[in-house]
């Protein structure tokens, strides 16, 4: 394969981010075997206000996407109450249905990774090869076959940690372009008095969404701020579950080198942490801000659909 700028710099960082082989050569769970009962036990503890706020976009035809392979999600409606009223209406099995009883039906039709996602270890390759050195070839046109997402099913409940780099930096949306290194990172939680822990999930705040929401523009797949490619042994070193942020692809946009999506390849496919992307978390920044407490208990429950890379989600953060 031909050599590309970067190159060296890449190789370094997923050498100091592999976990390929850290629980065996046949696991699929990658970071997360480090959330065990323990650690759930400890992000329940974090809940002391019993609010529950919610971290997930809409469904609907107004998200991000621009269109081409992922679109924006639609609702397909199968019954209607204006058919009901019509005596329009039958059963699943083609019956009529009684006139007194009416019903509403429908259908998503949605990219798994259109809006509030989470990206299985299935999701992301580099030089053929997945998560733990599975071949390319375990996902084929029936699906994945390793590392899919209804692995997660049952273990994406977990202390999460808020990085609010917004609002450390003076509260305005970080610039596209704008990369987000260790350092910084250690700075903001620093600043926040929060504690990392391992088997954590670090939310990273960089308020990127939340300005887009009226205009979305080239938000989808276009420049943004995010982590930069040197976060990836951070967070092995860190110990770091699962990682999420605002934005659509967690890493800075354009990317530091010639290679697409870096951090992806250094954390995901090597450091085996699934990624959660267009995480919306305004909200909780503010309510972080108002407790003086950016530590909660985090609850995902990816839709185990078998053998996709990726599910929609609606995350919540129970303070």
């Amino acid at each position: 394969m031909s050599a590309f700028a970067g190159e060296e710099e890449l190789a370094a960082a997923v050498a100091a981010s592999s976990s390929w082989g850290r629980w065996g050569d046949a696991d699929e769970l990658g970071a997360l075997n480090l959330v065990g009962r323990e650690q759930v036990l400890a992000a329940a503890a974090e809940v002391r206000a019993g609010e529950v706020v919610g971290l997930g976009l809409p469904l609907d035809s107004g998200g991000p996407q621009r269109g081409g392979r992922r679109r924006n999600p639609e609702l397909l409606m199968l019954l209607t109450g204006t058919d009901h009223l019509a005596g329009r209406q039958s059963s699943s099995s083609g019956a009529a249905l009684p006139p007194e009883f009416g019903a509403g039906d429908d259908v998503l039709v949605t990219a798994n990774q259109a809006g509030t996602h989470v990206d299985a270890l299935a999701h992301i390759f580099w030089r053929g090869q997945m998560y733990n050195g599975y071949s390319a070839a375990e996902v084929d046109a029936t699906g994945a076959h390793r590392c899919a997402v209804q692995t997660l099913r049952e273990r994406m409940v977990l202390r999460g940690v808020l990085a609010d780099v917004a609002a450390h930096l003076g509260g305005e949306p970080l610039a596209p372009g704008f990369g987000i290194g260790p350092e910084l990172l250690d700075e903001v939680l620093a600043a926040e008095g929060a504690e990392l822990r391992p088997g954590d999930a670090l939310l990273v705040r960089t308020g990127f969404l939340g300005s887009r929401r009226r205009e979305w523009g080239d938000y989808s797949g276009g420049d943004a701020p995010g982590l930069r490619l040197a976060c990836g042994p951070w967070l092995r070193r860190h110990d770091v579950a699962f990682l999420a942020s605002d934005t659509w692809g967690v890493e800075v946009r354009p990317n530091e080198i010639e290679m697409f999506q870096p951090l992806h390849v250094a954390s995901l496919v090597h450091g085996g942490i699934c990624f959660g992307e267009n995480f919306v978390l305004d909200h909780l920044g503010e309510r972080a801000a108002e407790l003086r407490r950016w530590s909660f208990l985090l609850v995902i429950a990816p839709l185990p659909i078998t053998g996709a890379c990726g599910s929609p989600v609606n995350p919540l953060a129970i303070l």
